[in-house]
């Protein structure tokens, strides 16, 4: 079977207005003290490719606009809504109020494995994923309402944080919108 590959205007590409008017998935993205430049810039592609509804940018978190997160994001800091928030905790507490789950990505005691987590309908969502060294704040992770750890079966579990943003965030988009 021969396949061909599509060219750019084949994708069905939304423009930003499009965007921007469309449906989002009830799904935010908070990152909590993230260092690096590139790994903001995906996390913003990887946000527009799901119609993530927001991404709030905490702590040390690298904001738009800034060379190194535009060469990742490709655009993506055009089209998807982000706030800066200094304290990731204040934040949480906030969102909670406002009957936003929490979900810190994290390896810990009790988490659920994010291939058996069954999102509830109806609900939004808040996925904390934490700086590159240390994680999720503890604080943080004790506020969530659950933990949700990405499979892993290899030596390092470890995954780079962008790589864990988009597997998360395929699975979680893929569960709410089917």
């Amino acid at each position: 079977m021969k396949h061909r590959k599509l060219k750019n205007a084949e994708l069905d590409r939304k423009t930003v207005e499009e965007f921007k008017d469309a449906t989002k998935t009830p799904l935010i993205i908070i990152l909590d003290n993230v260092r690096s430049f590139h790994n903001v810039g995906s996390v913003f592609r990887t946000a527009d490719a799901f119609l993530i509804e927001k991404i709030y940018l905490c702590g040390i978190t690298a904001q738009p606009p800034h060379k190194d997160i535009r060469k990742t994001a490709l655009g993506a800091t055009e089209t998807v809504v982000w706030e800066y928030v200094n304290d990731t905790v204040a934040l949480v507490e906030r969102l909670k109020e406002d009957h936003v789950k929490i979900l810190a990505i994290e390896q810990a005691e009790d988490a659920i494995m994010l291939n058996t987590f069954k999102p509830e309908p109806n609900t939004t969502y808040a996925v904390v994923f934490g700086n590159e060294v240390k994680g999720v704040q503890q604080d943080v992770v004790s506020q969530s309402d659950a933990v949700i750890e990405i499979p892993q079966f290899g030596s390092k579990h470890s995954l780079n944080i962008s790589v864990s943003v988009g597997v998360v965030m395929w699975d979680l988009a893929m569960k709410i919108n089917n």
